[in-house]
């Protein structure tokens, strides 16, 4: 068996040892090092490798977050904090997913599951996300930033990627499909208008038509117009109204 290697990273003992106790039953899981500050998290990250960073978010003295800024983060990322869950259910589109404490076993099964891709369609933890809520997005390997949901002007395809647009005239680049992001949006403010385009209709200006089958949206801060599909035509009308 192909075991995932662990790294746990929490400023509390007792905290680690509990997690490393609801591992156990988990014979895909390999806990290979466990850290109290994120100094020793990059040297067992650099050494080890891991596949998997159980992360805390509240370190003494430090930001759970800080240490996705100092390595290249090609491992799967499950927050744990003691935030409430409405605080914390849209910090990471890039995260597998988030334990808030104290972790519940049957929680942790569900999180492990979704990760080794077992049981996606019973996977309910994350819910859709609110309009005010933030994400939490990689710039590259070694930078990451909170971006407020409000400000995306646009989302657009870029393969198994997308590219975001805000307001401020930032572009991120994020591994996740727009089919992903329809589902996790709220409709009320995000549409999608195209195969390769969702657009929050706060910022459309001004919507033209040329015929029965070709329209184009404007949209604050951009120049150039994106083309409105004719099945995309009616619902995007409809809530710009």
């Amino acid at each position: 068996m192909d075991r995932k290697k662990v790294l746990i990273v929490d400023d509390e003992r007792s905290a680690r040892k509990e997690l490393i106790f609801l591992l156990k039953p988990f014979p895909e899981i390999n806990v290979v090092g466990e850290a109290d500050n994120i100094d020793d998290a990059v040297s067992i990250i650099i050494n080890k490798k891991p596949d998997i960073v159980f992360l805390d978010i509240q370190l003494t003295g430090e930001n759970g977050f800080d240490l996705l800024k100092r390595v290249a983060v090609d491992f799967k990322v499950i927050f744990i904090t003691a935030f409430n869950n409405y605080a914390i259910r849209a910090f990471d589109v890039n995260a597998a997913d988030y334990l808030l404490k104290p972790v519940d076993p049957a929680r942790l099964e569900i999180s492990l599951k979704k990760l080794f891709n077992k049981s996606e369609n019973n996977y309910s933890g994350v819910k859709k996300f609110n309009y005010s809520d933030s994400i939490y997005v990689k710039l590259n390997n070694h930078t990451a930033k909170f971006v407020e949901l409000s400000t995306i002007v646009v989302i657009t395809s870029v393969g198994n990627y997308s590219k975001l647009k805000t307001a401020d005239n930032q572009n991120y680049l994020v591994l996740k499909t727009l089919k992903q992001w329809e589902k996790d949006l709220p409709s009320d403010y995000f549409i999608r208008i195209h195969r390769s385009t969702i657009v929050n209709i706060k910022y459309v200006t001004k919507i033209e038509t040329y015929s029965d089958i070709y329209h184009t949206a404007y949209l604050q801060k951009i120049d150039e117009p994106f083309e409105i599909s004719r099945e995309c035509f009616k619902n995007i009308r409809n809530k710009s109204l």
